[in-house]
């Protein structure tokens, strides 16, 4: 038995708060199906409409085809909600993530090697 999923959650820094996310395993179509109403849920209750967020990938492997279609929906319908998102890993195709989906969205992605470094940027 595999694990796959994400957890999601909001949490505070000094000055900022974030979404935290942390995705693990191999993420199919059907995690997107309790992903995407929580995820909606988490930005609608939220007063600042211009929200960081913190995606710890590195337990991430991958996505099923149709899991990459349903995030790559699930950014679209938010572009415009990100100030900044860290994403943090171990992979280089999570680096390459990263910078494809500055194309998408109107705040700043970058990729982490480190969680420490993830997390101080996105207090500046």
């Amino acid at each position: 038995m595999k694990r796959h999923g994400l957890h999601i959650g909001i949490e505070r820094t000094d000055t900022r708060f974030y979404i935290a996310l942390v995705l693990v395993g191999t993420l199919e179509h059907r995690d997107y199906e309790v992903i995407t109403p929580l995820f909606d849920d988490a930005l609608e209750g939220i007063d600042e409409r211009i929200v960081d967020v913190f995606v710890d990938a590195s337990a991430l492997e991958g996505f099923t085809a149709h899991a990459m279609w349903d995030d790559f929906q699930l950014g679209m319908a938010h572009r415009n909600q990100f100030r900044r998102i860290a994403l943090y890993g171990h992979s280089r195709w999570q680096e390459y993530a990263a910078k494809f989906a500055n194309w998408f969205v109107s705040g700043e992605v970058r990729y982490f090697s480190e969680q420490h470094d993830a997390l101080t940027w996105l207090n500046e």
